[in-house]
């Protein structure tokens, strides 16, 4: 049975969630009911079944590529919910991801998610300042410094390598590469989309550098 929830014309609420930009200017909206293809409504469906519960971000995109969608949800499914990394170690990475481009969306969804998993605030401020925490875990830092090389140089260095395989095993190197590959792949798609973010007045907003 499709589980959606048909309001206004959109598939919304519990599934697929509607968002306005400020500046009218998103790209890809939400697709109305009628516009969607028997495909689309399987993989929204198969996508509201799992932990996300909805059809939002950057799956509202996605969603015009149903097959493309479902891969992607079962990937990023996996690094998100089921890797050997921590939920601390996870979301400091998706983090540091979404300030590189700049991601609003995946920014005000993740904050709040590295908050509960024991980032510190001002950790996560430092990181929407572009600057080095000043005080982390080891697990944080050893994350910051693989994920900012991944992001600077597209790759790692020798020390870096021998770091991370000593604290995360080489299934832990492998999935934390993954993940933040996987989050460049989202964040693109949600700029070139232009979905915006979810209102969080507990959140700030991410600033140009």
């Amino acid at each position: 049975m499709f589980s959606i929830i048909q309001y206004s014309g959109t598939y919304c609420g519990a599934s697929i969630v509607t968002m306005q930009s400020k500046t009218d200017s998103q790209r890809m909206p939400p697709l109305d009911a009628a516009q969607m293809s028997p495909a689309q409504r399987a993989a929204a469906d198969e996508l509201i079944a799992g932990p996300r519960k909805a059809v939002k971000g950057p799956f509202i995109a996605f969603l015009r590529s149903p097959e493309l969608l479902a891969r992607v949800g079962k990937l990023g499914e996996f690094l998100r919910f089921s890797t050997s990394l921590s939920p601390r170690a996870s979301e400091f990475a998706t983090l540091m991801v979404a300030r590189a481009y700049h991601q609003q969306f995946e920014w005000f969804i993740h904050v709040p998610l590295a908050l509960k998993a024991g980032t510190a605030q001002a950790s996560i401020d430092a990181v929407r300042l572009g600057q080095r925490p000043a005080a982390m875990s080891d697990e944080e830092a050893l994350v910051h410094d693989v994920t900012s090389e991944l992001l600077r140089e597209h790759g790692v260095s020798d020390a870096t390598y021998a770091r991370a395989v000593e604290r995360l095993g080489e299934a832990g190197v492998v999935e934390l590469t993954s993940l933040v590959g996987y989050f460049q792949l989202v964040s693109l798609v949600l700029n070139v989309a232009r979905i915006p973010e979810e209102p969080n007045p507990a959140v700030q907003p991410l600033e140009p550098l």
